[in-house]
Protein backbone atom coordinates (compact mmCIF):
# COMPACT_ATOMS: atom_id res chain seq x y z
CA UNK A 1 0.00 0.00 0.00
CA UNK A 2 2.80 2.22 0.94
CA UNK A 3 4.53 1.99 -2.43
CA UNK A 4 1.19 2.49 -4.56
CA UNK A 5 0.74 6.00 -2.88
CA UNK A 6 4.13 6.81 -3.31
CA UNK A 7 3.83 6.59 -6.93
CA UNK A 8 0.77 9.00 -5.90
CA UNK A 9 3.68 11.73 -5.06
CA UNK A 10 3.25 13.06 -9.35
CA UNK A 11 -0.44 13.97 -8.56
CA UNK A 12 -0.16 15.66 -5.59
CA UNK A 13 -0.53 18.97 -7.70
CA UNK A 14 -3.60 18.26 -9.40
CA UNK A 15 -5.44 16.04 -6.39
CA UNK A 16 -4.56 19.35 -4.51
CA UNK A 17 -6.39 21.66 -7.23
CA UNK A 18 -9.21 19.30 -7.85
CA UNK A 19 -10.10 18.58 -4.76
CA UNK A 20 -10.59 22.38 -3.27
CA UNK A 21 -12.30 23.02 -6.86
CA UNK A 22 -14.88 20.07 -5.94
CA UNK A 23 -14.74 20.23 -2.40
CA UNK A 24 -15.96 24.13 -2.03
CA UNK A 25 -18.59 24.24 -4.53
CA UNK A 26 -21.54 25.33 -2.33
CA UNK A 27 -22.01 26.75 1.46
CA UNK A 28 -23.60 29.22 2.94
CA UNK A 29 -22.74 32.78 2.82
CA UNK A 30 -23.92 34.96 4.65
CA UNK A 31 -23.21 38.64 2.98
CA UNK A 32 -25.69 39.03 -0.05
CA UNK A 33 -29.16 39.74 -0.40
CA UNK A 34 -31.87 37.13 -0.85
CA UNK A 35 -33.79 36.75 2.52
CA UNK A 36 -31.97 36.40 5.68
CA UNK A 37 -29.17 38.29 3.78
CA UNK A 38 -27.82 34.95 2.65
CA UNK A 39 -26.58 33.31 -0.39
CA UNK A 40 -26.23 29.34 -1.10
CA UNK A 41 -22.61 29.71 -3.24
CA UNK A 42 -20.10 30.50 -1.37
CA UNK A 43 -18.32 33.36 -2.71
CA UNK A 44 -15.05 33.08 -3.28
CA UNK A 45 -14.63 29.29 -3.27
CA UNK A 46 -14.20 29.42 -6.86
CA UNK A 47 -9.94 30.21 -6.32
CA UNK A 48 -6.92 28.83 -7.86
CA UNK A 49 -7.37 25.16 -9.76
CA UNK A 50 -11.17 25.63 -9.63
CA UNK A 51 -11.83 23.59 -12.78
CA UNK A 52 -9.08 20.95 -12.37
CA UNK A 53 -10.43 17.33 -11.51
CA UNK A 54 -8.96 14.93 -9.75
CA UNK A 55 -6.72 12.69 -12.09
CA UNK A 56 -8.22 9.28 -10.75
CA UNK A 57 -11.04 7.30 -9.92
CA UNK A 58 -11.43 7.23 -5.37
CA UNK A 59 -13.32 9.12 -2.62
CA UNK A 60 -11.61 12.57 -1.54
CA UNK A 61 -12.56 14.72 1.68
CA UNK A 62 -12.05 18.07 2.12
CA UNK A 63 -13.23 20.30 5.61
CA UNK A 64 -13.73 24.22 5.91
CA UNK A 65 -13.18 26.20 9.20
CA UNK A 66 -14.97 29.50 8.29
CA UNK A 67 -14.93 32.94 9.78
CA UNK A 68 -17.63 35.40 8.77
CA UNK A 69 -18.15 39.17 10.76
CA UNK A 70 -19.91 41.74 8.61
CA UNK A 71 -22.35 44.68 9.43
CA UNK A 72 -25.18 47.15 8.15
CA UNK A 73 -26.11 50.35 9.41
CA UNK A 74 -29.15 51.61 11.25
CA UNK A 75 -30.17 53.07 7.82
CA UNK A 76 -30.58 49.64 6.09
CA UNK A 77 -33.22 46.94 6.94
CA UNK A 78 -33.18 43.51 6.30
CA UNK A 79 -35.44 40.57 6.30
CA UNK A 80 -34.61 37.70 8.85
CA UNK A 81 -37.00 34.66 10.45
CA UNK A 82 -39.75 36.80 9.28
CA UNK A 83 -38.41 39.89 11.32
CA UNK A 84 -37.94 43.41 9.75
CA UNK A 85 -34.49 44.75 11.19
CA UNK A 86 -31.85 47.15 10.76
CA UNK A 87 -28.53 48.11 12.37
CA UNK A 88 -27.54 44.76 12.26
CA UNK A 89 -23.83 42.67 13.06
CA UNK A 90 -23.06 39.56 12.76
CA UNK A 91 -20.77 36.62 13.61
CA UNK A 92 -20.34 33.24 12.14
CA UNK A 93 -17.55 30.08 12.85
CA UNK A 94 -18.80 27.30 10.78
CA UNK A 95 -17.11 23.48 9.67
CA UNK A 96 -18.21 22.52 6.58
CA UNK A 97 -17.34 19.04 5.97
CA UNK A 98 -17.11 17.77 2.15
CA UNK A 99 -17.13 14.24 0.39
CA UNK A 100 -16.06 13.95 -3.09
CA UNK A 101 -16.60 10.36 -5.39
CA UNK A 102 -14.86 10.52 -8.50
CA UNK A 103 -16.49 7.04 -10.22
CA UNK A 104 -15.23 7.56 -13.63
CA UNK A 105 -12.21 9.41 -15.25
CA UNK A 106 -13.85 8.68 -19.13
CA UNK A 107 -17.53 9.75 -18.58
CA UNK A 108 -18.45 11.43 -21.79
CA UNK A 109 -14.57 12.57 -22.37
CA UNK A 110 -13.86 13.55 -18.87
CA UNK A 111 -13.87 12.82 -15.20
CA UNK A 112 -17.06 12.71 -13.05
CA UNK A 113 -17.41 13.37 -9.57
CA UNK A 114 -20.51 13.59 -7.13
CA UNK A 115 -20.21 15.08 -3.82
CA UNK A 116 -21.95 16.17 -0.39
CA UNK A 117 -21.50 18.93 2.13
CA UNK A 118 -22.75 19.53 5.83
CA UNK A 119 -22.55 22.89 7.15
CA UNK A 120 -22.49 23.14 11.24
CA UNK A 121 -21.75 26.33 13.17
CA UNK A 122 -22.46 28.87 15.73
CA UNK A 123 -24.45 31.40 14.31
CA UNK A 124 -24.43 35.03 16.05
CA UNK A 125 -26.34 38.01 15.30
CA UNK A 126 -27.43 41.42 16.89
CA UNK A 127 -29.72 44.30 15.94
CA UNK A 128 -30.41 47.71 17.20
CA UNK A 129 -33.89 47.99 16.23
CA UNK A 130 -36.35 45.46 14.97
CA UNK A 131 -38.57 46.84 12.69
CA UNK A 132 -41.65 44.61 12.66
CA UNK A 133 -42.12 40.59 13.90
CA UNK A 134 -43.08 37.84 11.88
CA UNK A 135 -46.80 38.68 12.34
CA UNK A 136 -46.05 42.02 11.43
CA UNK A 137 -46.48 44.14 14.57
CA UNK A 138 -43.90 46.86 15.34
CA UNK A 139 -41.35 46.00 17.93
CA UNK A 140 -38.69 48.84 18.36
CA UNK A 141 -36.12 47.12 20.15
CA UNK A 142 -32.49 45.60 20.56
CA UNK A 143 -32.15 41.96 20.28
CA UNK A 144 -29.04 38.99 20.19
CA UNK A 145 -29.36 35.82 19.20
CA UNK A 146 -26.85 33.13 18.81
CA UNK A 147 -27.39 29.26 18.37
CA UNK A 148 -25.29 26.37 17.54
CA UNK A 149 -27.20 24.85 14.36
CA UNK A 150 -26.67 22.38 11.73
CA UNK A 151 -26.96 23.80 8.07
CA UNK A 152 -29.07 22.49 4.85
CA UNK A 153 -26.68 19.78 3.15
CA UNK A 154 -25.81 20.24 -0.47
CA UNK A 155 -25.38 17.56 -3.30
CA UNK A 156 -22.59 18.20 -5.47
CA UNK A 157 -22.11 17.06 -9.13
CA UNK A 158 -19.29 17.87 -11.74
CA UNK A 159 -18.07 17.17 -14.74
CA UNK A 160 -14.31 18.20 -16.07
CA UNK A 161 -12.21 17.73 -18.74
CA UNK A 162 -8.54 18.59 -19.66
CA UNK A 163 -6.22 19.24 -22.77
CA UNK A 164 -2.36 19.69 -21.49
CA UNK A 165 -2.72 22.96 -19.59
CA UNK A 166 -6.35 23.74 -20.33
CA UNK A 167 -9.01 22.58 -18.02
CA UNK A 168 -12.70 22.81 -18.62
CA UNK A 169 -15.83 22.07 -15.81
CA UNK A 170 -19.38 22.01 -15.76
CA UNK A 171 -20.93 21.71 -12.19
CA UNK A 172 -24.19 21.87 -10.65
CA UNK A 173 -24.91 21.95 -6.74
CA UNK A 174 -28.66 21.59 -4.94
CA UNK A 175 -29.51 22.62 -1.36
CA UNK A 176 -31.46 20.42 0.70
CA UNK A 177 -33.96 22.22 2.80
CA UNK A 178 -34.01 19.35 5.63
CA UNK A 179 -31.16 21.34 8.38
CA UNK A 180 -32.11 22.57 11.49
CA UNK A 181 -34.08 25.67 10.17
CA UNK A 182 -35.04 27.43 13.98
CA UNK A 183 -38.62 29.09 12.73
CA UNK A 184 -39.30 32.45 13.54
CA UNK A 185 -35.66 33.25 15.39
CA UNK A 186 -32.55 35.15 13.72
CA UNK A 187 -29.61 33.09 13.82
CA UNK A 188 -29.88 30.61 11.41
CA UNK A 189 -27.75 28.77 8.82
CA UNK A 190 -30.50 26.44 7.58
CA UNK A 191 -32.39 28.41 4.45
CA UNK A 192 -35.24 26.10 4.57
CA UNK A 193 -35.83 26.64 0.80
CA UNK A 194 -34.78 24.52 -2.26
CA UNK A 195 -31.80 26.01 -4.15
CA UNK A 196 -29.91 25.07 -7.25
CA UNK A 197 -26.75 26.51 -8.58
CA UNK A 198 -25.28 26.13 -11.40
CA UNK A 199 -21.48 26.91 -13.25
CA UNK A 200 -18.66 27.15 -15.43
CA UNK A 201 -14.96 27.12 -14.55
CA UNK A 202 -12.19 27.52 -16.72
CA UNK A 203 -8.33 26.73 -15.89
CA UNK A 204 -5.12 27.37 -17.33
CA UNK A 205 -2.96 25.55 -15.50
CA UNK A 206 1.08 25.55 -16.08
CA UNK A 207 3.21 23.56 -14.18
CA UNK A 208 6.37 24.54 -15.59
CA UNK A 209 6.21 28.14 -14.85
CA UNK A 210 4.19 27.40 -11.93
CA UNK A 211 1.25 29.94 -12.96
CA UNK A 212 -2.48 29.27 -12.56
CA UNK A 213 -5.50 31.57 -13.63
CA UNK A 214 -8.97 30.09 -13.20
CA UNK A 215 -12.09 31.88 -13.81
CA UNK A 216 -16.05 30.84 -12.57
CA UNK A 217 -19.40 31.95 -13.38
CA UNK A 218 -22.89 30.98 -12.20
CA UNK A 219 -26.47 31.16 -11.38
CA UNK A 220 -28.40 30.27 -8.30
CA UNK A 221 -32.16 29.62 -8.93
CA UNK A 222 -33.78 29.85 -5.34
CA UNK A 223 -36.97 28.62 -4.46
CA UNK A 224 -39.64 29.85 -1.35
CA UNK A 225 -39.41 29.52 2.41
CA UNK A 226 -42.68 28.19 2.80
CA UNK A 227 -42.50 28.94 6.30
CA UNK A 228 -42.16 32.85 5.88
CA UNK A 229 -43.81 33.11 2.45
CA UNK A 230 -40.13 34.38 0.94
CA UNK A 231 -39.25 33.83 -2.32
CA UNK A 232 -35.57 35.29 -3.13
CA UNK A 233 -34.57 36.08 -6.36
CA UNK A 234 -31.83 34.32 -8.35
CA UNK A 235 -28.45 35.43 -7.88
CA UNK A 236 -24.83 35.35 -10.62
CA UNK A 237 -21.52 35.25 -9.27
CA UNK A 238 -18.30 35.28 -10.81
CA UNK A 239 -15.11 34.54 -9.61
CA UNK A 240 -11.34 34.88 -10.71
CA UNK A 241 -8.05 33.77 -9.53
CA UNK A 242 -4.26 34.31 -9.84
CA UNK A 243 -1.23 32.04 -8.64
CA UNK A 244 1.93 31.40 -8.43
CA UNK A 245 3.75 28.29 -7.24
CA UNK A 246 6.88 29.41 -5.28
CA UNK A 247 8.01 25.71 -4.85
CA UNK A 248 6.23 21.69 -4.81
CA UNK A 249 4.82 22.69 -1.59
CA UNK A 250 4.00 26.59 -1.42
CA UNK A 251 2.28 29.31 -3.57
CA UNK A 252 0.38 32.23 -3.25
CA UNK A 253 -2.07 34.86 -5.11
CA UNK A 254 -5.14 36.99 -5.14
CA UNK A 255 -8.90 35.85 -5.51
CA UNK A 256 -11.60 38.49 -6.86
CA UNK A 257 -15.12 37.58 -7.08
CA UNK A 258 -18.66 39.91 -7.74
CA UNK A 259 -22.03 38.99 -7.22
CA UNK A 260 -25.17 40.24 -8.67
CA UNK A 261 -28.81 39.41 -7.62
CA UNK A 262 -30.77 39.27 -11.33
CA UNK A 263 -34.50 38.95 -10.53
CA UNK A 264 -36.76 40.31 -7.66
CA UNK A 265 -37.24 38.59 -4.19
CA UNK A 266 -41.51 38.26 -4.14
CA UNK A 267 -43.55 36.66 -1.96
CA UNK A 268 -45.64 38.50 0.97
CA UNK A 269 -42.86 37.95 3.29
CA UNK A 270 -40.84 40.17 1.42
CA UNK A 271 -41.90 43.32 2.65
CA UNK A 272 -38.54 45.25 1.30
CA UNK A 273 -39.80 44.57 -2.07
CA UNK A 274 -37.01 43.64 -4.81
CA UNK A 275 -34.10 43.45 -2.04
CA UNK A 276 -31.59 43.27 -5.19
CA UNK A 277 -28.47 43.17 -3.48
CA UNK A 278 -24.77 43.35 -5.35
CA UNK A 279 -21.09 42.94 -3.79
CA UNK A 280 -17.45 42.92 -4.87
CA UNK A 281 -14.78 41.27 -2.71
CA UNK A 282 -11.05 40.96 -2.92
CA UNK A 283 -8.66 38.70 -1.42
CA UNK A 284 -5.56 37.08 -0.68
CA UNK A 285 -4.73 33.27 -0.76
CA UNK A 286 -1.53 30.53 -0.01
CA UNK A 287 -1.66 26.68 0.19
CA UNK A 288 1.02 24.27 1.47
CA UNK A 289 1.27 21.09 -0.17
CA UNK A 290 2.64 18.17 1.91
CA UNK A 291 2.42 14.19 2.33
CA UNK A 292 -0.12 12.80 5.55
CA UNK A 293 -0.64 9.47 5.82
CA UNK A 294 1.08 8.61 2.58
CA UNK A 295 -0.95 10.78 0.79
CA UNK A 296 -0.82 14.50 -0.64
CA UNK A 297 -2.62 16.99 1.52
CA UNK A 298 -3.61 20.38 0.92
CA UNK A 299 -3.82 23.25 3.41
CA UNK A 300 -5.54 26.55 1.91
CA UNK A 301 -5.63 29.90 3.46
CA UNK A 302 -8.49 32.72 2.47
CA UNK A 303 -9.01 36.20 3.01
CA UNK A 304 -11.59 38.40 1.85
CA UNK A 305 -12.72 42.18 2.53
CA UNK A 306 -15.66 43.48 0.43
CA UNK A 307 -16.87 46.52 -1.18
CA UNK A 308 -19.29 48.23 -3.78
CA UNK A 309 -21.92 47.13 -1.85
CA UNK A 310 -26.03 47.10 -1.54
CA UNK A 311 -28.62 45.35 0.34
CA UNK A 312 -26.46 43.06 2.09
CA UNK A 313 -24.11 43.18 5.14
CA UNK A 314 -20.68 44.66 4.16
CA UNK A 315 -17.63 42.59 5.82
CA UNK A 316 -14.71 40.16 6.21
CA UNK A 317 -14.13 36.48 5.95
CA UNK A 318 -11.57 34.13 6.65
CA UNK A 319 -11.55 30.40 5.82
CA UNK A 320 -8.75 27.44 6.36
CA UNK A 321 -9.13 24.52 4.05
CA UNK A 322 -7.73 21.25 4.12
CA UNK A 323 -7.88 18.37 1.83
CA UNK A 324 -6.76 14.76 1.31
CA UNK A 325 -7.64 11.62 -0.50
CA UNK A 326 -9.54 8.94 1.31
CA UNK A 327 -9.09 5.65 -1.68
CA UNK A 328 -7.40 6.20 -4.40
CA UNK A 329 -7.88 3.99 -7.54
CA UNK A 330 -4.36 4.39 -9.23
CA UNK A 331 -3.04 3.34 -12.42
CA UNK A 332 -1.41 -0.19 -12.71
CA UNK A 333 2.15 0.21 -13.53
CA UNK A 334 3.52 -0.89 -16.71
Amino acid sequence: MIARFEKSRRYRPLLALGLAAGGLLGLAQPASADEGGASVYLLGSGGPGTAIMPPVKGVFFSNTLYYYSGEAGGDKQFPIGGSVVADLNAAITADFATVLWVPSTDFAGGTLALGATLPVGEVDIDVSGVISGPAGGGVGVSRNDSAFVVGDPLVTALLGWSKGNYHLQVGAMVNLPIGDYRKDELANLAFHRWAADTSVAATWHDPASGWDVSGKAGVTFNGTNEHTDYNSGNDFHAELAVEKAFSKAFSAGVQLYHFRQISDDSGSGARLGAFKGKASGVGVTAAWNFQLAERPATLRLRAFTEFDVENRLEGDSIFLDFSIPLVMKLPTAP
